[in-house]
C-alpha cells in the first residue's frame, strides 16, 4: 500500500498535494525513526515536575524541521521542543508535535503519535497523524475529507450519552486543575458508558474522527497536541469547539471534539 499516493487522491489542487505529500512522508519519517527507538534507554528531562522530553523527541523534531523545509520551503514552523517560529495566525504556518504522548513513550506504552497541520491564516488546511507502533496514518484535507491508512473514515452516529465512549486529558498543572477536572468526571462519568484517558490528544483526535471515541475533551492543551486532529474530526464530519461552544482555534485554551449529534450535551456537563 502506497500511503502517499493514496493520500493525493484527496487533493483537489496541486499545492494541496504538495503540502499533504509532505506531511505524510515526514510523519512516516519521524514515526519510523521513533519506533527504531522505542525499546532501547532513554534519557528523559523534565519541562515541568510531571512533562518529560527525551531525546527521541528532540531528534524527531529535527528530521521534521529538515523534511518540511526541503518539501515545503518557505513555510514557517511551530514545533513543540525549539518554538523557533515567530509566525502569527495571520500566516501560513506548519505546526508540529513530533512524539505527542511523551510519558508514554517514556514508559512503554505504545500510544502516541506524530502530529504535523499546516494552518492558512488560521484555517486548517492539512492535518496528519501518525501512530508508528500500529503504523496508522490519518490524514485530511480541507474540504476534501479524512482518511486512516487506504480507507475513507467517519465519526459515529452515536446520539444517546449512555451509548458513548468519550477521551480526556489531564493537564500537567495538576493542583491548580484537579477541582475542575474532577467536577467534569463526576457530571460526565454516570452518564456515558464510560472514558478513556491515554494520554496523547493528536490520537485522541483521531480516534473520534475514525469512530473509536464518540467525544473527546482536555483544558490547557497546546497548538501542536490539537491542530491537526482538529481538521481530522471536521473533515470526518464531527464538530470541534471550545468549552464556551466558541469556534475552536489551535490557540484556544481548551477543546471538546464530536461526533456533532452529542456536542449539545457534552458542552452542557463538561462547563
Amino acid at each position: 500500500m502506497d500511503r502517499i499516493q493514496d493520500s493525493l487522491s484527496l487533493c483537489t489542487e496541486n499545492e494541496q498535494r504538495t503540502w499533504l505529500a509532505a506531511a505524510c512522508r515526514t510523519a512516516l519519517a519521524a514515526g519510523s525513526l521513533i519506533r527504531e527507538r522505542y525499546e532501547q534507554p532513554h534519557t528523559i528531562t523534565l519541562k515541568g515536575a510531571i512533562d518529560l522530553v527525551t531525546e527521541t523527541d528532540v531528534a524527531a523534531e529535527a528530521a521534521i524541521t529538515a523534511s518540511l523545509a526541503a518539501d515545503a520551503p518557505g513555510i514557517p514552523i511551530m514545533a513543540e521542543e525549539t518554538k523557533t517560529s515567530h509566525a502569527t495566525v495571520a500566516e501560513r504556518l506548519w505546526i508540529v508535535d513530533p512524539l505527542d504522548g511523551t510519558t508514554n513513550f517514556a514508559h512503554g506504552f505504545p500510544f502516541f503519535a506524530v502530529s504535523i497541520a499546516l494552518l492558512d491564516r488560521g484555517r486548517p488546511m492539512v492535518g496528519v497523524v501518525y501512530a508508528p507502533m500500529l503504523d496508522e496514518l490519518f490524514y485530511a484535507v480541507r474540504g476534501c475529507g479524512a482518511r486512516l491508512n487506504d480507507g475513507t473514515i467517519s465519526v459515529t452516529g452515536t446520539s444517546n450519552l449512555i451509548e458513548a465512549l468519550v477521551g480526556t486529558g489531564f493537564p500537567y498543572q495538576v493542583e491548580a486543575t484537579l477541582p475542575v477536572v474532577i467536577r467534569q468526571m463526576q457530571a460526565l462519568l454516570p452518564l456515558v458508558r464510560d472514558i478513556r484517558r491515554a494520554g496523547a490528544a493528536a490520537l485522541d483526535l483521531a480516534y473520534v474522527a475514525c469512530g473509536r471515541l464518540d467525544g473527546f475533551y482536555e483544558m490547557n492543551l497546546q497548538p501542536w497536541d490539537t491542530a491537526a486532529g482538529w481538521l481530522l474530526v471536521q473533515e470526518a464530519g464531527g464538530l470541534v469547539t471550545t468549552f464556551s461552544g466558541a469556534p475552536f482555534s489551535p490557540f484556544s485554551p481548551d477543546i471538546l471534539a464530536s461526533n456533532a449529534a452529542l456536542h449539545r450535551q457534552l458542552l452542557e456537563l463538561i462547563r
